[in-house]
């Protein structure tokens, strides 16, 4: 009992985490979108020197005017993900941000609300449609990209290692593109320009190729100081031995390397053709020290947060992980409940010699052959569900020496939509269990399936003995709303109400 009383704590401690989380997930892009408006009304007023506060707050209210589609639009996204499909979601994101936000920016600019310039204006709206298209390229990383094999083995260190190259690359190129413009000579020594000529690079190729290595290994003596800084001081020293030991093992690793990269950037022909001496001619002269010293602390925060990302990726696996194991279990107390009930009916039809046994017990098998299988998939088709709960009626009526008023009513759009399986039927068993099976009349059984591509609703009434609530109410219910807040979280609602004899209950799930 204790150890029960302690698993439902964590349940609904774990709801209640998802809620809070989730809360702060449905109106994020509402907050960034807040967050643009704010630097903007900054970059209008850090320099002025009176009048700042009411300025700040002009300029936030005129650019929130501008904006106020997107406001509202991103305010509601989740909400309108969700009760629309996704040809009406781009309808609608077509005429927020290529209809309303133009000319709300055409009015806000016409009239000079907050006394601000048509550009900051027309800077704001195309800000704020830069910003979506980078949120739905983000989306779209993360749920499509980021996942695929190769680039998940790619990593940090690869990543930089990657873009050093190109950088290398790029800038060599530039380089060789401005040897002969005049533009870029100075007193004996060159610039490199914002230049690409693909003739000059034909023609300089050999010297493309002595810039590119040398531009390299340049880059290189700084990559190897953040390889060692992520590798070693911060994932071993900082994580194992704290602070104190991570700055000493830093400063001696510096010590240690700092003038030996140093005299191999100096030895570098490279070092006096652009501009003056890009490092300072004795390598032990502190300025390259502190140049060191920069590399490793300002990649600190980017390792740590990457570390403190992989950390938390392992927890969230392990939690999903336990969140399946806790699932299963549900299913396996489901299970038998389901048993119990199909073999007492089969039980009293073999006390009857029933001629309905045989065919009672395909029935049954089916049913079983359903629960054992497809029970244990995560999702099933709603047909393949349906079949199933229609199975399970068949089955129950065949026992019945009563009157039993069915009524079965579907309005589904597409049936091929995914549901998690043996959801339903737990109001159905309860219905028979503690309704149908001890009335001593007549009883009654409705049952309602409203379903689209977003969403479905289910309803089930029947008739019951008040004296019974709290049977009604048992283990097939509770563990119904822990399957709920595992498989869909802050998608679903459930009411269970009793009016007089009639139970009624209403299930509710957001499926996309």
């Amino acid at each position: 009992m204790f150890l029960k009383n302690a698993n439902n704590g964590k349940i609904k401690q774990k709801m209640l985490n998802t809620k809070n989380l989730n809360f702060g997930y449905r109106y994020q892009d509402f907050f960034i979108n807040v967050g643009l408006v704010l630097w903007i009304a900054i970059l209008n007023t850090h320099s002025l020197s009176s009048n700042i506060w009411s300025t700040y707050v002009s300029c936030i209210l005129a650019l929130g005017f501008c904006l106020l589609p997107v406001l509202i639009f991103t305010f509601t996204k989740l909400q309108l993900k969700s009760s629309s499909s996704k040809k009406q979601y781009v309808i609608y994101w077509c005429i927020v941000y290529l209809v309303l936000l133009p000319f709300f920016t055409f009015i806000a600019s016409s009239f000079s609300i907050g006394k601000l310039k048509d550009s900051a204006f027309i800077s704001t709206a195309l800000a704020a449609i830069a910003l979506e298209l980078i949120l739905i390229a983000n989306r779209y990383y993360q749920k499509k990209v980021q996942h695929i094999r190769w680039i998940k083995k790619i990593g940090l260190e690869n990543a930089v290692l990657i873009t050093i190259i190109l950088l290398a690359v790029t800038i060599s190129v530039m380089a060789v593109s401005s040897l002969e413009n005049p533009i870029y000579q100075r007193k004996g020594f060159r610039l490199v320009g914002f230049e690409f000529d693909a003739k000059m690079l034909i023609h300089n190729f050999g010297t493309f190729l002595s810039f590119f290595s040398q531009f390299l290994i340049m880059y290189l003596c700084g990559y190897l100081l953040f390889f060692i800084n992520s590798r070693f001081l911060v994932s071993r020293i900082l994580k194992e031995k704290g602070l104190l030991i991570y700055l000493l093992t830093l400063s001696a690793t510096v010590a240690i390397l700092y003038p030996l990269l140093a005299q191999v950037l100096i030895s570098l022909p490279i070092n006096t053709v652009f501009g003056r001496d890009i490092f300072v001619a004795n390598p032990f002269e502190l300025e390259n020290a502190f140049g060191a010293f920069a590399i490793m602390l300002i990649s600190l925060p980017v390792v740590l947060a990457l570390q403190w990302g992989k950390q938390n990726n392992r927890i969230l696996a392990l939690e999903k992980e336990k969140s399946q194991n806790e699932l299963d279990l549900l299913k396996q107390q489901l299970n038998p409940h389901f048993f119990f009930n199909t073999l007492n009916n089969l039980y009293a039809l073999s006390l009857q010699k029933s001629e309905k046994t045989p065919e009672s017990i395909l029935q049954l098998s089916e049913l079983m052959r359903y629960t054992i299988y497809k029970g244990q998939e995560k999702m099933v088709k709603l047909s393949q569900e349906l079949d199933y709960i229609e199975g399970y009626i068949q089955l129950q009526q065949i026992r019945l020496h009563k009157t039993l008023h069915f009524e079965f009513d579907k309005q589904i759009d597409n049936d091929q939509i995914d549901i998690a399986p043996l959801l339903l039927i737990v109001f159905i068993e309860n219905a028979f269990k503690h309704g149908i099976e001890p009335a001593e009349d007549a009883a009654t059984l409705k049952i309602s399936i409203i379903s689209n591509d977003n969403s479905l609703s289910f309803t089930c009434e029947n008739s019951f003995d008040p004296e019974e609530i709290q049977e009604i109410r048992g283990i097939g219910i509770d563990n119904l709303k822990k399957r709920l807040e595992l498989i869909y979280p802050n998608r679903y609602t459930l009411h269970i109400s009793s009016i007089g004899p009639i139970f009624k209950a209403k299930l509710n799930i957001r499926i996309a």
